[in-house]
């Protein structure tokens, strides 16, 4: 073999290992678990739904216990229907029958629900602000001191639901259980309310 094949040779062989070096150094860096364990990747907050007395709607379609709820949706209970949204690590949301609700929530465990129509109580855990809010301005807000609030939606206002919302006193207002007991039951306590002026004799 002469002088002149054999440097050939070795340069091919210098090619070769540059070549096999570079994809052994790309694969490296590709490995799973090299760059994750520095950097860890935030959790994505997802929402459940759970329904008691038949189904829901969510966007206006029929949804059942196990639909994933997504933040901007609006949930609504029919009469004798209720449902709870789990939030996981941020909370759950309750709603009662005859509700309508619009849910805004983030991955920092910020929590928005716009009460439309009924009643919404709210049960915050771990970090971000939860808040209970209308399309007239009322807007109710847990910190510290207040994990859990509960109101209903009436005349564009907030009204306490019961000791769960934080209010002084025990027991619902009139207007409260009207609202709780929407639909045919809902009317009927009205009516009933109404005739008898508070008075227990019939």
């Amino acid at each position: 073999m002469s002088l002149r094949q054999r440097n050939a040779y070795k340069a091919i062989a210098l090619i070769l290992a540059f070549s096999f070096a570079q994809v052994y150094v790309q694969s490296s860096f590709a490995e799973p678990g090299k760059t994750s364990a520095s950097v860890p990747l935030p959790q994505a907050l997802v929402a459940k739904l759970t329904t008691r007395g038949g189904a829901a709607t969510v966007n206006n379609a029929s949804a059942s216990s196990g639909a994933t709820i997504l933040t901007g949706s609006t949930i609504e209970t029919p009469d004798q229907v209720s449902a709870t949204i789990d939030l996981g690590a941020a909370g759950t949301i309750e709603l009662a029958p005859n509700s309508s609700v619009q849910l805004d929530f983030a991955d920092d465990g910020s929590v928005r629900v716009k009460v439309l129509r009924g009643c919404v109580t709210m049960k915050k855990k771990g970090n971000g602000t939860g808040e209970i809010y209308t399309a007239e301005g009322a807007s109710e807000k847990t910190n510290s001191n207040r994990k859990g609030m509960a109101f209903c939606y009436l005349d564009g206002k907030l009204n306490p639901l019961g000791a769960a919302a934080g209010g002084g006193g025990g027991g619902l207002s009139t207007a409260a259980k009207i609202a709780i007991f929407g639909g045919i039951g809902g009317a009927t306590i009205g009516i009933i309310l109404g005739t008898r002026g508070g008075n227990p004799s019939p």
